[in-house]
């Protein structure tokens, strides 16, 4: 019995993802995740939704820097994170009404026991019983040192346990965090139309600051042409002047002024003769 020849794969490597379609690839893997994630960071949909979008446009503004990055899902998810947490959504109009809760009482009490946390502890409980990083990763993502986040998840179940106590354990409270979030309809925008935005973002800014820059330009071309060039003293206020004689009228004539101007008015008109010189 011969042996057949190994066949061998003609077809070579797969080409390389374009950028446009790595970026589509991350945004197909993680935004639905994180959508629902950021959910149960903030109890509101649109704003998760908003927070989602908003990273993964500055992930393909910043593309370069996140393909090289070690996690880009860890990129995104950590400005997802803090673009929904940002302190400047309390003075937005559609913000300050709340959303409705989810129709399961079970799902609102723990809902409800999430968002009564502080903000590090809930970012923390999500990270490490929601998602399931380890302590030194959820550490750096929340920017603390690792006793500080231990502290932080230690506090946060013990508070949501206090408050829905058939969640004292971890393992139940993971479950019932997953179940949580996918039970919420959640859509994120498809990858072309957040790249579409980020991209018109980016020439908005770009045309804005070429033309701010112009204006400078402008303005300090104009200066140097009409600023003085050397220095002029400035003008010292104004004095009163004192001794200075009123001016006062013309009185009568006494008779020597009468003969004077009887005297002059009998002369030419044009003065005396002019003298020439004589030859000698």
């Amino acid at each position: 019995m011969t042996q057949s020849p190994a066949r061998t794969d003609e077809a070579g490597p797969s080409p390389a993802l374009t950028p446009a379609q790595a970026f589509d690839a991350l945004y197909a893997f993680c935004a639905p995740a994180l959508v629902r994630q950021t959910y149960l960071l903030t109890g509101r949909r649109e704003l998760a939704q908003e927070a989602v979008e908003r990273a993964f446009q500055l992930a393909w503004q910043n593309w370069p820097q996140v393909a090289r990055d070690r996690d880009p899902a860890g990129w995104v998810r950590a400005v997802a994170h803090e673009c929904a947490l940002s302190p400047w959504h309390r003075f937005r109009l559609r913000h300050r009404h709340p959303e409705p809760p989810p129709a399961d009482a079970a799902d609102r009490a723990l809902l409800d026991a999430l968002l009564k946390l502080p903000t590090t502890y809930r970012r923390t409980l999500l990270l490490y019983d929601g998602i399931g990083l380890d302590l030194p990763e959820t550490a750096a993502e929340t920017e603390a040192s690792t006793p500080a986040a231990a502290s932080r998840l230690t506090r946060a179940r013990r508070l949501v346990a206090g408050r829905v106590p058939e969640l004292a354990d971890p393992a139940a409270l993971h479950r019932r965090l997953a179940e949580l979030a996918s039970t919420e309809r959640l859509r994120a925008a498809q990858p072309p139309t957040v790249r579409t935005y980020a991209e018109r973002q980016t020439r908005f800014w770009t045309r804005s600051a070429i033309a701010f820059t112009a204006t400078i330009i402008a303005a300090t071309t104009l200066t140097l042409r009409t600023a003085p060039t050397h220095y002029e003293a400035p003008i010292g206020p104004a004095q009163a002047i004192s001794g200075v004689p009123a001016e006062v009228g013309m009185g009568p004539l006494s008779a020597g002024e009468r003969a004077l101007q009887a005297k002059l008015r009998k002369s030419a008109a044009n003065g005396p003769e002019r003298l020439a010189p004589v030859a000698r």
